[in-house]
This record gives C-alpha cells, structure tokens and sequence, in this order.
C-alpha cells in the first residue's frame, strides 16, 4: 500500500512537462528524508481550473506559479506581500496556518542574486524583452539597483516600452543590460531567438537569460559572438526555489 504524503507542492502553469522544479524538489526531499512530501507539476490550460486544485489537493502546503499564470492567479488569493504586490506578479503562493492562500514573489531575489556578481560600473541601462508577469520581477530588481530599463515589445504601449524596431546602434551603445523574459529560443525551438540587432553587441553588453534549456540560448551564444558576457537562468530558478522553501516553511 502506498505510503499517504502529508504535505504537498507544485508547480502551477502551462505545458510544464519541462520544468526544473519538480526534478529539483523531489531530490531535495530524497536528501532531507521527507519521504511524506511530494511535489506535483499542476498543468492547466485555464486559470479557471486553478480551483478545482485547492478543492482536491487536500494536503497543499505550497505552489510554485510558471508562465503564463503569474499575473492571473493573483485573482484567487487572499493577500499578496508587499513586493509582490508592488510587482503585481506571484510566483510562489503559500497555504498559511488559517487557510490562506498568501502570494509572494521570489523571482526578484533569484535574480538580483545571480546577476550581481556579474553587474559592473558602466552597467546602468537595461533593456528588458517581453512585458508578461517575469519581466515584472526583473524591473523591479532592476530599480531596487538603481538600473534603469525599459521593456521591449512587439506591441509597446506608454513610455516604459519600446519596439523591437527602435532598437538601434545608438540604443544599444546606451543599454549594456538586455534580460530575455521571453520563451524565445527554449526547447525544442532552441534555433530561434529573440529579434534584436546582435551586430551592435560588444564586450561592454551583459545577456541575461531567463531560459535555462538549453543551458547556451541561442540568444546567448550570439551575444557571445560579439563579446558579450553571458548568464542563463538556471541559477536564478534554483535561487528562486530556495526562497520559495524558506518561505514555505517559514511560521506565518
């Protein structure tokens, strides 16, 4: 007879059959001995179906939320914290001791711990590309270190937005930071990448990339053509999920 798990996690989003964090928690149980924990990933075509999780997965003491749902969700929880509500993006929900249902963003933390070692004095401008709920954490990192940015959109509205278009040698001899918060260039369609002008890279020019497969993008691969430092996003995500851990385990 199959042992009954007490405690429940996982990871809430959209044709995740790829992600880290189920991999990355079940070996993390495996090494701390809770062998009552489990880690699910909870793949949903719709928010709607969000509820139906609450109402069967009795034993929930934590989510992890993935695109495309980390904006959408924030209509089923009870209360946000501060910086994620600053934000206006979840990623990581806690099931508090009342019941609640708590949203916190840990992406921000992921983030700014991974890029800062990489960050140097002439790092003062950032493009980031793509404006969904990831790119939200990443501005708001950004911001806390006095980087200013601006979003890049295929569709840009006000003035925080670019186009792709408006991006040229002039802009990228300014903005020394671009963050790819876009799925572009993830497997299986690892040959794509996002369309900027590469030609302007230069030694001076840091890539980030949220994508953590494949571990070189081809977004990264040709910044590093031109001389560009270069960082993927598999350390952030493992960051993130530590915070979200600390956070779940935490007596709130």
């Amino acid at each position: 007879m199959e042992e009954k798990k007490n405690k429940v996690f996982g990871l809430l989003g959209k044709n995740i059959s790829y992600s880290f964090s189920r991999g990355y928690f079940a070996k993390k149980f495996e090494l701390l001995g809770l062998n009552k924990h489990e880690y699910k990933n909870f793949d949903i075509q719709d928010i709607a179906d969000f509820s139906s999780i609450i109402k069967d997965e009795t034993c929930l003491k934590g989510i992890n939320v993935t695109i495309p749902y980390k904006e959408e969700v924030i209509q089923y929880l009870d209360t946000l914290d501060k910086t994620a509500k600053e934000i206006g993006a979840v990623n990581t929900i806690k099931f508090t001791k009342r019941g609640n249902l708590k949203g916190y963003n840990t992406d921000v933390v992921g983030f700014e711990n991974s890029i800062s070692p990489y960050l140097k004095m002439h790092h003062k401008f950032a493009l980031i590309l793509g404006t969904g709920g990831a790119s939200k954490a990443i501005a708001y990192a950004l911001k806390k270190n006095k980087i200013q940015y601006k979003f890049v959109s295929r569709k840009p509205s006000g003035k925080e937005e670019i186009s792709y278009d408006a991006l040229t040698n002039e802009v990228l001899n300014k903005y020394h930071i671009i963050v790819n918060c876009t799925p572009i260039g993830t497997s299986p369609d690892i040959h794509v990448s996002p369309n900027i002008p590469y030609q302007f890279l230069s030694e001076k020019h840091l890539l980030f990339d949220l994508i953590y497969n494949p571990e070189i993008s081809t977004f990264l691969a040709k910044g590093k053509q031109q001389g560009a430092s270069i960082k993927n996003g598999f350390e952030m995500l493992e960051m993130q999920a530590e915070e979200s851990w600390r956070i779940w385990n935490a007596s709130i």
